[in-house]
């Protein structure tokens, strides 16, 4: 007898949360509801859904941070509901290990669409290893995520901290598109960190003393005033 797929639901939105569980187990799902991180990682203390569908926009620990937290020992399919519009911060979802999302405000049949597509997915092949495995080659460096290592032209390896590494990271897998603080802070440390706009800057700073000759005149790392920061410089994914 084929299995059931366990869908869990996470948003501190009751009303969604009830909408969407009366509608998935009507169309043959199994539901379980959560309305924040504390519950969720509850319910998956009793066992793994097989996927999850997680609001971003929450109070305490949003959903970033808690998509964060699910992919350092977990690939269970994600899909994120987001009432943002903004294109970056849908590639911050996704890169952050997000399998879909969804913009609020939405229609239960597109999502559960996407749900089964991913659940068919995730049954008929191994996932693929995520993009924070990639080796990516810029200007004369090579960051190796899943070594967590930056090197230079010669393969001499760089010391970078944790956080400086991650901010790397989040630049050079997106060249030319404008990260904000916020977003920033959301892939390197996670809403639930004690982190601050400022340690941002720091960790910026820091980080163009380290790949660029003349931090003062930086052309890896960019300032985009009132917005961000961006990686201006070509990027190429090694083999």
């Amino acid at each position: 007898m084929e299995r059931t797929p366990h869908i869990l639901i996470v948003d501190d939105h009751r009303e969604i949360r009830e909408l969407l569980a009366k509608f998935f187990t009507r169309n043959g799902l199994r539901v379980s509801v959560a309305n924040g991180g504390g519950e969720m990682r509850q319910l998956m203390r009793n066992g793994a859904p097989d996927l999850i569908v997680l609001d971003i926009m929450m109070p305490g620990e949003d959903g970033l941070s808690l998509c964060r937290q699910v992919r350092q020992d977990s690939d269970i399919p994600i899909i994120l509901l987001t009432a943002v519009s903004e294109e970056t911060d849908k590639v911050v979802g996704l890169e952050l290990g997000a399998d879909d999302y969804v913009t609020k405000p939405f229609n239960p049949r597109e999502l559960l669409a996407r749900v089964r597509a991913i659940l068919r997915r995730a049954a008929g092949s191994p996932r693929q290893a995520p993009a924070a495995d990639r080796r990516l080659a810029f200007d004369r460096w090579v960051l190796d995520a899943s070594r967590r290592l930056l090197t230079d032209q010669a393969g001499r390896e760089v010391a970078v901290g944790t956080a400086e590494f991650r901010v790397l990271q989040a630049l050079v897998s997106r060249p030319g598109v404008v990260l904000s603080r916020d977003q920033l802070l959301d892939i390197t440390a996670g809403r639930s960190a004690q982190a601050f706009d400022r340690s941002i800057d720091n960790l910026v700073s820091r980080l163009r003393k380290r790949v660029k000759r003349d931090p003062q005149h930086p052309d890896i790392i960019k300032t985009v005033w009132g917005d961000g920061y961006v990686c201006a410089t070509p990027v190429k994914e090694l083999t």
